[in-house]
């Protein structure tokens, strides 16, 4: 996949397509520079033209003219159907006998050597013009001998009228840093374009490795792959080459470090890095093994300092080493490894006994920097032997982390100081706990879980820690898919065994009473949060009530209790401490989840936006992305599906391995995609959240997934299935007991009971809802029982009752407010007066597909253009619109959309309620203007 350089290549192609031309790509080794060469030489628009290629050799005395007469080697091919060549070309005879057949004879020589070479360079000129169009491509010019730098100097001045010129090279390894020996100065008559090739960002790094792994990669691993390769394409490939797709596709931040320091530096990189390495004087050689060692960018002075030679010397040294690329200046008069692989190549090939002597310089010469760099001294101290001073300065580091918000390199270093033997009892308590208070904030997961379970089958771990690293395990596999149900076993032991700390026992019980976790019934939760509010009665220690309230206070409030609201309001909002300031945050952050569920879909938008400021002064990452996703759904609820898609899909990416974010991500995504008629792509996200294994997933994410698959399955008319789903999710619904979360459901199951005859058992359905919420504060749930009596109406053709009960609901989806169902609502009331047969009744149409096309909801935008039409009644006329020119239109960006994703025109003409002959219409119009060529290449552009 050629990745971060279509702009390149359209620029290459206009080039070559307008000759004479002259192109010159540079950019360092590995950077893309012969892949983009050869991309342009299989492009259709060059089909046809004459191509020759040559490079140079990077050798010591590289052949006479070397790279431009292996280019024209290829041109035997073409000289049968090329024009006569005159006299001059058989000064080419001498150089390439193999052309023999079509030179005139070789005239004699002038007795002059630059006149002889000038004949030689006009020889070149008319072969090349002799050619027609062609396609000169000399690669690798920084290697390339002084004659062949002056012939195609002279080519340049004066090219033929039907030649293209490539040229790539290193500009920073060219003699003198000039690829052609002096300045480029372009031919006045020609096109003429210099293209610098720059490492691939950070999205781009993820979208290669994800190609070359055949699967989609975590945002954690990106960064980390950016940092360590440095975005070079051939660094990134060798690096991915040999690892394992789902370990970097889950990858938090820690374990794609982890799985990264596992990759052996490929034998290509080592072998030009030693190569390098061994090519320096001896001065330049110790510059560059000390910048190995220091594993860092560092100054001249301690560079020069750590390879024990006097600051005249060092600085020569470092001069040589910069000039020969074995080191970069990184950052203002900092120097070091252009990227990882290359700094690791050249501290592997320091002898073990010099290697560890370097570290221990670099210990005496590092303890009096200022700031301390605690991190730094750690890694040294490990690698010196000393491993007293390791963990001293580890556990410093990972405290200083930890003070500047950086959790997840402070639990790294912790992991990594209890994987060390030579541990005692109290140095694996101390660091255990301190482990697992970071892990409850952190988004660092699956790499922690392990670590926890380790200690717990550690023998040094005292019994009176082991509650409270259970309770941690427990805590992080919760937010894990899949292990919910082992996570609530973790926590119940963990509250047996902390009989001795109320304060975490108490936690723990908060936890299992929050109902939103798996199928456990909601009794069950209201055992465990009556035992939490014991706690919170019995004890005057302010961060303990916080940390119960902000489990408790969002629990009663997801099962609808109608005083959580009112007492959120009176917890005080005055913290003294960070974690106080943590639990706060999360109290905000629980509650506003809970109110985008309910529906108090303003309120939820307010607590996300506190949430978010709270946990940003505290260092909590975890309830940043708990608020982040909390805000992504309350959005799609009311109605800012602007971009939305974008957002959801990048904290997705960000948030993948975390299963309360991902699954509601994955929902909004799925809703998104049904509302525009992706089917594919809802079914898909769908998926992902877990519908089919409940008590493994987040109950409200399901019942809401369980009702999108159904209302998917109603537009494809697919009634009993849809039925069935809706079926699926009234189990869980009633098993589970948490009626405050019908709001989704409900609707789409009575209209499939209805569809398929069923209309009693939906009426009794309405029934049980009613009574279920009646005494609940769920505003959503009862908003939509409004609209179930209205397709219960609408089904026993009583249309004057569906019509007021649709006027009500759509009232009361606008106060919540939620403008998606307020607009079906209003589609429903306008449908229900339309078969009675009301005067102007099809005139609500085209403004609500304007209301639906405004929200985004192309699907129902469509529907009620297409009902517009089938009543006969006149289309407002479209006199004074705009015209869209070159421009797509509203109805064209919808066609194009479904055309990126892969569907056919039928699947097209269904989704937008369209004839099939209107939409190949929009469809080649759709070509037409965005100027591709087929749906092919549309497709592949959208990828």
């Amino acid at each position: 996949m050629l990745v971060g350089r279509a702009e390149e290549l359209r620029s290459l192609v206009a080039a070559g397509l307008r000759p004479p031309s002259i192109v010159l790509v540079e950019g360092e080794a590995g950077v893309g520079k012969t892949r983009l060469v050869t991309e342009l030489l299989r492009h259709d628009e060059l089909t046809g033209r004459r191509v020759l290629t040559g490079c140079g050799q990077a050798m010591r005395e590289p052949f006479p003219y070397g790279a431009v007469l292996e280019a024209l080697r290829d041109a035997g091919r073409y000289l049968p159907d090329a024009r006569p060549l005159n006299g001059v070309t058989g000064a080419l005879r001498p150089y390439l006998p193999e052309l023999g057949a079509y030179l005139p004879a070789a005239p004699p020589s002038l007795g002059d050597r630059r006149a002889d070479q000038h004949r030689l360079f006009r020889a070149v000129r008319e072969v090349l013009d002799a050619l027609g169009p062609v396609l000169l491509v000399v690669e690798d010019l920084h290697w390339c001998d002084d004659g062949s730098r002056r012939l195609l100097r002279f080519l340049l001045a004066e090219p033929p009228r039907k030649t293209s010129l490539l040229l790539t090279c290193r500009g920073a390894e060219a003699p003198g840093g000039l690829p052609l020996g002096s300045a480029f100065r372009p031919a006045p008559a020609a096109t003429n374009l210099v293209l610098e090739l720059r490492p691939l960002d950070t999205e781009q790094t993820g979208l290669l490795a994800s190609d070359l792994l055949g699967a989609s990669v975590s945002a954690e691993f990106t960064a980390e792959l950016r940092e360590r390769t440095a975005g070079i394409p051939f660094v990134i490939e060798e690096t991915v080459r040999t690892l394992d797709p789902q370990s970097a596709a889950n990858a938090d931040r820690m374990t794609a470090r982890r799985v990264l320091d596992s990759v052996a530096v490929p034998a290509r990189l080592r072998e030009a890095a030693l190569e390098q390495l061994s090519a320096l004087p001896v001065p330049a050689r110790r510059i560059t093994e000390t910048a190995a060692v220091l594993g860092v960018p560092a100054s001249a002075r301690l560079l020069g300092a750590l390879a024990g030679l006097p600051p005249p010397r060092a600085r020569q040294a470092l001069v040589l080493a910069l000039e020969r690329q074995a080191l970069v200046e990184l950052a203002d008069f900092h120097y070091g490894f252009r990227h990882t692989l290359a700094r690791q190549a050249v501290y592997d090939a320091i002898p073990g006994p010099h290697r560890q002597e370097l570290h221990r310089r670099a210990l005496s010469l590092l303890r009096d920097e200022i700031p301390v760099q605690y991190a730094q001294l750690a890694q040294h101290s490990r690698k010196a032997g000393a491993p007293a001073d390791a963990r001293r300065y580890g556990e410093a580091a990972a405290a200083a982390a930890t003070s500047a918000g950086d959790l997840s390199t402070a639990t790294d270093l912790l992991c990594t100081l209890l994987s060390e033997p030579g541990l005692d009892s109290s140095d694996v308590d101390r660091m255990a706990v301190k482990l697992s208070e970071l892990a409850n904030y952190g988004t660092a997961q699956h790499e922690v879980a392990g670590a926890l379970e380790r200690l717990l089958s550690d023998d040094r771990l005292s019994r009176t820690h082991r509650g409270q690293i259970r309770l941690s395990r427990g805590l992080l596999l919760i937010r894990q898919a899949g292990s919910i149900e082992a996570a609530r076993t973790q926590i119940e032991l963990a509250v047996h065994d902390l009989g001795h700390r109320p304060d975490l026992a108490g936690r723990g019980v908060a936890v299992l009473g929050q109902p939103w976790f798996g199928a456990t019934p909601v009794a069950e939760h209201l055992r465990w949060l009556d035992r939490a509010d014991e706690v919170i009665a019995n004890t005057t220690d302010r961060t303990l009530v916080l940390t119960l309230l902000a489990s408790c206070l969002p629990s009663r409030l997801q099962l609808g209790d109608p005083g959580a609201l009112a007492a959120m309001d009176s917890v005080p909002t005055a913290v003294s401490s960070p974690e106080q300031q943590r639990q706060l945050a999360r109290l905000h952050a629980n509650v506003a989840d809970a109110c985008a569920w309910i529906g108090h879909h303003r309120r939820a938008g307010s607590l996300v936006r506190s949430a978010i400021e709270l946990a940003s002064n505290c260092a909590a990452p975890y309830l940043i992305g708990i608020a982040r996703s909390t805000g992504v759904h309350a959005d799609w609820l009311t109605g800012k599906w602007a971009g939305l898609d974008d957002k959801a899909r990048s904290l997705l990416a960000e948030y993948r391995q975390l299963l309360p974010m991902s699954g509601e991500l994955s929902l909004v995504l799925g809703l998104l995609a049904t509302a525009r008629g992706e089917w594919d792509r809802a079914t898909a996200h769908f998926a992902a959240v877990g519908p089919d294994e409940p008590e493994n997933a987040v109950t409200p994410v399901v019942l809401a997934a369980h009702a999108g698959i159904a209302s998917m399955l109603l537009s494809h008319s697919d009634d009993e299935a849809a039925a069935a789903r809706a079926g699926l999710g009234l189990d869980l619904l009633r098993a589970k007991g948490a009626w405050s979360w019908s709001g989704e459901l409900l609707p789409v199951a009575v209209e499939s009971c209805c569809r398929i005859g069923r209309t009693g058992a939906a009426a009794a359905l309405i029934g049980e809802a009613a009574q279920k919420i009646r005494d609940l504060d769920a505003p959503l749930a009862a908003v939509s029982l409004l609209f179930c009596q209205g397709v219960l109406s609408l089904h026993r053709h009583d249309h004057s009752c569906a019509a007021k009960f649709f006027h009500e609901a759509a009232d009361g989806y606008d106060r919540l407010p939620a403008p998606y169902p307020a607009a079906l609502a209003r589609e429903q009331q306008a449908r229900s007066k339309l078969a009675m047969g009301e005067p102007g009744a099809a005139d609500a149409f085209p403004a609500l597909a304007e209301e639906f096309a405004d929200l985004g909801a192309t699907r129902a935008a469509a529907r009620c253009r297409h009902t517009h039409r089938a009543t006969g009644a006149v289309a407002p006329s479209r006199r004074g619109r705009r015209g869209y020119g070159n421009e797509l239109s509203p109805r064209e960006q919808d066609v194009a959309r479904l055309l990126a994703d892969g569907h056919t025109n039928r699947e097209i003409a269904e989704v937008l309620f369209l004839s099939r002959r209107t939409v190949e219409q929009h469809v080649a119009s759709v070509l037409r203007k965005l100027k591709v060529a087929s749906r092919g290449e549309l497709t592949t552009a959208a990828r």
